[in-house]
């Protein structure tokens, strides 16, 4: 869904009144958890893949410091993306509306929680696209303090373009993907400085 204003806060709930009991739109739902005893997850085949990080900093209050921004949605960069509802609690079969402001429109796309990581030393979750995303494919956004008490902000993903104008405008869309990864993680490193008063220098 797609305008030259910003949707409004009725606009957006028709919407995704629409989209919640619609089924995600790729099938490898759950592919971004992976195996932990393996490494990393296979990314599936026939999508983009992308993997960013940031470190935060070190430390227990670090690691609670980020966990709390993710659950506040704090990793999408503010002025050109929002969630709607912004206090969408991060918990499984929740449905959010993705709000991105670029190439002068306004996108509402659509994606549900696929799980949720709730560990002692890593929080997080993915999310997955519905029928209403302009994308197909999932995306994992995660905290971990590490052995060596780094905490780390990780971001993962597998995409490829749905919509008629992501698949015509795709050099357009990895830009943007490009571009959100790298202001995700100053949005993570910006929140824990603000929190914690300790400098992130984004990377």
């Amino acid at each position: 869904m797609w305008s030259v204003t910003r949707p409004s806060a009725e606009a957006v709930r028709r919407f995704l009144d629409r989209e919640r009991g619609l089924a995600c739109s790729y099938p490898e739902v759950g592919a971004t958890a992976g195996d932990r005893r393996d490494g990393p997850p296979t990314m599936p085949a026939g999508y983009s893949h992308d993997h960013n990080r940031q470190l935060l900093g070190h430390g227990s209050e670090t690691f609670a410091v980020a966990s709390t921004a993710l659950r506040a949605w704090r990793q999408f960069p503010a002025g050109w993306t929002a969630i709607e509802p912004a206090d969408t609690p991060i918990a499984r079969d929740q449905v959010v509306g993705v709000l991105v402001h670029a190439v002068g429109l306004w996108w509402l796309n659509s994606a549900r929680i696929v799980y949720v990581i709730d560990e002692p030393r890593r929080f997080g979750f993915a999310y997955g696209t519905l029928p209403g995303h302009a994308e197909c494919g999932e995306e994992r956004f995660t905290v971990e303090r590490l052995a060596d008490d780094a905490v780390w902000y990780d971001v993962r993903a597998f995409s490829k373009p749905r919509h008629w104008a992501a698949r015509l405008g795709a050099p357009v869309t990895r830009a943007l993907q490009r571009r959100f990864a790298r202001d995700s993680k100053a949005a993570m490193a910006a929140a824990v400085t603000a929190t914690s008063g300790m400098r992130v220098k984004p990377q």
